[in-house]
């Protein structure tokens, strides 16, 4: 019993190194794990005007870079098309990150107008809208899903009374491109465009030949 004491005792020591070394090897696993190239699904959003269902699909052209084209429509008096540049920042991983970036929108949206002297609100349909969108959100990629939440408030630039509107959003998208096999493909390009503007060794050598003869 005191042998089981004294080694139970000189293990509780190493329990702290233990454990950081447990943390160490799941961060380094998911630090070198890849993230999507391509991704499509949907989207849920929340205003105070309406609740809009809609289509987001997501593409990688750079690291850490995406470009994201959202159509989202509540079936009556609101339908926007919106296509925004995000760039991505792991928190922990490539696999757990937030992002940032902003975009264009149109749309045909409901707008709501105070009557100067009666304070009648004036309610009409169908205005043909164009605005500015800022987003911000954090997102996660597990078992080939994405899973994002995010605000994306507008700016409206025409079409709309209201200069300003704010909408929370929910996605959940279907990887259809990894990462690793986008990086692989950006690879080899790099490496075919390196071959291609290599200058054949016959043409230096008879550059060099040239050069000495006169």
């Amino acid at each position: 019993m005191k042998w089981k004491a004294y080694h139970l005792k000189n293990m509780k020591r190493y329990y702290p190194f233990i454990i950081q070394v447990f943390i160490l090897i799941f961060l380094t696993h998911f630090s070198f794990a890849q993230r999507y190239a391509t991704a499509v699904g949907l989207r849920l959003g929340n205003n105070d005007y309406s609740r809009m269902i809609g289509i987001s699909a997501q593409h990688r052209i750079m690291q850490q870079l995406t470009l994201e084209g959202i159509v989202q429509s509540d079936f009556s008096r609101n339908t926007t098309a919106h296509l925004l540049m995000k760039r991505h920042r792991p928190i922990i991983s490539k696999r757990f990150n937030y992002f940032y970036g902003s975009g264009l929108s149109l749309g045909s949206e409901e707008s709501f107008r105070k009557q100067d002297g009666t304070n009648e609100i004036l309610h009409t349909y169908g205005n043909s809208t164009m605005g500015v969108d800022l987003i911000g959100g954090i997102e996660m990629t597990l078992a080939g899903a994405v899973i994002s939440l995010d605000y994306k408030p507008n700016v409206n630039i025409s079409g709309r009374e209201e200069f300003y509107r704010g909408q929370i959003g929910i996605s959940a998208r279907m990887v259809l491109d990894k990462g690793k096999n986008q990086n692989k493909k950006w690879r080899q390009k790099k490496r075919e465009k390196r071959k291609a503007n290599r200058e054949p060794f016959g043409s230096k050598l008879k550059k060099t030949f040239n050069v000495k003869a006169n």
